[in-house]
């Protein structure tokens, strides 16, 4: 017997004088008036697409290997799970060069409001170097251009999982949402990034002793990572009733760990408090979405500038070249932990053993 759906929270559509309200938030400058009666034609589309629901405007049939290959997908979400399903061909095939994904989690930059670079990007170059003479790949995220970068965006998880599993797909398929105006998302770049990467490396500050906003927009996305359905089709869109059968079908939910046997370091850094308990957070995620730890070396949070001002925060990290060295330890820890996963030396001991509550 399939759960009952709670329904009842979500409020009532938007009359279409709200509406038009929201679509010209975005057209505040002057210079758009001389351009008034293209952009209200504009308006009338915008609105036929949110009245009419169109989330995904251009779709076709699935196709052989998904349980309805008659359904139709967003082109979007096909294209995203191509990019996918060829970076994990790549990632598996011992031909390739070994890959680093070095991400830094601060949105500080000089590019825009702070006027200065962040010690996280500092510290990411520091690693980068390090990386790039042990001849890895080095790919860097850097998370600040959400901050600084027209259009680009990280939108939240809307928690599909909670209502079921299946409903949240590998990749995410609630973006671009374009009924809603719900685009230019970053994640399925950054999932095809994922995917990629023998190893990772995040590098972050601690804000109010927790993850950095832009970081934990994208932790959270990575949800459907660990135990995300990748076939849409069995759950035909979001349909919660569906998925909520295919949860409870049988043995149940399998949770596919999609990023599973890859190598990982956290470095973590503030100024007063929270430094250990994010590192411990990020490390406990990481573990439990079936990454391997690079070592004790690989897992470092520090104080930079501990209760000094803020204005001299660049000068304290420029003295600590303790600091410096330990931050080139955590990228040698996981350059060292790569080529030794990827020559069959370095395994997770609990890799075989069968979890008796899977989630």
């Amino acid at each position: 017997m399939t759960p009952t759906i709670r329904t009842g929270q979500a409020p009532e559509k938007l009359q279409r004088a709200e509406f038009h309200a929201r679509f010209m938030q975005a057209y505040q400058d002057p210079a758009f008036e001389a351009v008034a009666e293209s952009l209200q034609r504009i308006e009338i589309v915008a609105w036929e697409a949110y009245d009419e629901g169109r989330k995904a405007p251009v779709t076709r049939k699935a196709g052989p290997g998904y349980a309805d290959p008659d359904y139709e997908l967003s082109v979007d979400w096909l294209a995203a799970k191509a990019r996918i399903d060829a970076a994990q061909d790549a990632w598996k095939d011992p031909r390739t060069r070994a890959r680093v994904l070095l991400v830094n989690g601060s949105p500080r930059n000089d590019g825009t409001c702070p006027g200065e670079m962040s010690k996280s990007w500092r510290l990411t170059e520091l690693a980068r170097e390090v990386l790039v003479a042990d001849g890895i790949n080095v790919d860097v995220l850097d998370l600040s251009l959400v901050t600084s970068d027209y259009g680009r965006q990280i939108h939240p998880c809307k928690s599909c999982v909670s209502t079921a599993m299946p409903l949240c797909h590998w990749p995410c398929s609630c973006y671009p949402n374009h009924a809603m105006r719900q685009t230019g998302d970053w994640m399925n770049e950054i999932y095809e990034r994922w995917v990629a990467a023998h190893g990772v490396i995040l590098v972050t500050p601690t804000h109010w002793y927790q993850a950095t906003s832009p970081l934990k927009l994208m932790i959270d996305r990575l949800v459907c990572a660990d135990g995300g359905n990748p076939d849409p089709t069995s759950t035909h869109g979001k349909k919660a009733d569906e998925a909520k059968a295919l949860e409870l079908d049988g043995d149940g939910w399998n949770y596919p760990k999609h990023l599973e046997g890859r190598v990982y370091g956290v470095l973590v850094h503030g100024d007063v408090a929270g430094v250990e308990s994010l590192r411990r957070n990020l490390c406990d995620w990481l573990d439990w979405i079936g990454l391997v730890d690079a070592g004790a070396q690989a897992r470092l949070d520090r104080y930079i500038g501990y209760y000094a001002p803020y204005a001299t925060s660049h000068d304290a990290l420029d003295a600590d070249t303790d600091m410096q060295e330990e931050t080139r330890n955590v990228a040698r820890a996981v350059a060292r932990a790569v080529g030794e996963l990827r020559a069959g030396k370095l395994t997770a001991p609990d890799r075989a053993l069968k979890r008796p509550r899977p989630k």
